[in-house]
């Protein structure tokens, strides 16, 4: 689609004000591309919520666990550094697991923008084609091709 907008400046006059006629059908195909990806978006941003709320529910589980394991007198030094070492490691996927969401998310917000900007720059060039098309006084410019 983009290919074609690009081509547009490329084509005669008429076939590009025939073209610009049909704007209305391009600006809906676009919106409704546009939330399309939008609510794709959201679909997606709930089910990594979801997700992470799992991954954070098991975390604190086991690092409740750990605690309580830590808090037994009948253990020894190694077996309280050996859990101590576990419950490192769980802080440490946590700190991994948010990362991971935040450059996931990141990602998902470029996406957004960047269809956001492709239908602009599409509205730019149809509206720009027909503006090229038409001479100062109103009038149709002829291209001969």
């Amino acid at each position: 689609m983009l290919k074609f907008a690009a081509a547009m400046p490329e084509m005669a006059t008429e076939v590009r004000l025939k073209l610009i006629e049909q704007f209305p059908a391009f600006k809906d195909l676009g919106k409704a591309d546009i939330d399309a990806v939008k609510e794709a978006h959201k679909s997606t941003l709930a089910a990594n919520e979801n997700s992470q709320d799992h991954f954070y529910k098991a975390s604190q589980d086991q690092r409740d666990a750990l605690r309580a394991d830590l808090g037994r007198d009948d253990l020894s030094w190694e077996q309280r550094e050996a859990l101590h070492d576990r419950l490192d490691r769980n802080v440490g996927q946590v700190y991994e697991k948010d990362s991971e969401s935040k450059q996931f998310l990141g990602t998902g917000m470029k996406v957004v923008a960047a269809t956001g900007a492709a239908a602009l720059v599409l509205g730019v060039v149809f509206v720009g084609g027909k503006v090229a098309g038409t001479s100062e006084d109103g009038s149709e410019e002829s291209q001969q091709d």
